[in-house]
């Protein structure tokens, strides 16, 4: 039980580092929080600062993903008594939980897509391809960012049901972990969601960015 609240806390806090407002504030003088759709994540920083910073949002924010699996993978072979399923769920589900509601900044962070694609990625990576080139194809269909993000987070517990259990894992982690994953995003885009219904979501022209 111990190890399982150590990995959850471990991968809250790494969630918990903001790189797109600790970014803005470097490069651009001011908290990303304050300008734009006031999103501290990939998005808004490609809105408000430009393309080079919100690439560089985008890649920490995949590692703070990545680096959380990792760390739970290398605990679980330490200690191979342990649910390694279990364990993996709970750092993408705490990773997560930590970028949207940051202990370090207010607990104001983003909406997880990119920790999430992370996650994904470092634990089943055919699926998160998947997921992934859905999202980018929506995202091109629709210029709608939060489309793209909305229905790949969907997507993903349905793909993972289907495709992406192995045989001998514990089956339940997995439906439950990616079910939570993908509500949580959802969730971070409920606001994206009624824009969408009103037909007032923003719509991003990636050619006219700076």
């Amino acid at each position: 039980m111990v190890a399982y609240i150590i990995i959850a806390i471990i991968a809250y806090l790494i969630g918990s580092i903001n790189f797109s407002v600790i970014f803005s504030k470097k490069l651009a003088g001011f908290d990303v929080r304050e300008k734009g759709s006031g999103n501290a994540g990939t998005t808004n920083m490609l809105r408000t600062v430009g393309k080079k910073a919100a690439a560089l949002t985008l890649i920490c924010d995949i590692l703070k993903g990545v680096v959380s699996i990792l760390i739970a993978r290398l605990i679980a072979w330490i200690w191979p008594e342990l649910d390694g399923t279990l364990l993996l769920q709970i750092a993408g589900i705490s990773v997560v939980l930590g970028h949207t509601f940051p202990l370090f900044f207010g607990f104001k962070g983003g909406k997880g897509v990119a920790t999430s694609l992370g996650v994904i990625l470092s634990t089943n990576w055919q699926v998160g391809l998947i997921c992934l080139v859905f999202a980018l194809v929506l995202m091109a269909l629709t210029q709608t960012v939060s489309i793209g993000s909305i229905m790949a987070a969907i997507l993903y517990p349905v793909l993972m049901i289907f495709l992406g259990i192995e045989e001998g894992t514990n089956v339940l982690p997995v439906v439950i972990g990616s079910i939570l994953l993908a509500v949580l995003v959802v969730f971070n885009h409920r606001s994206n969601v009624k824009r969408i219904l009103e037909g007032k979501e923003n719509k991003i022209n990636f050619k006219n960015l700076k």
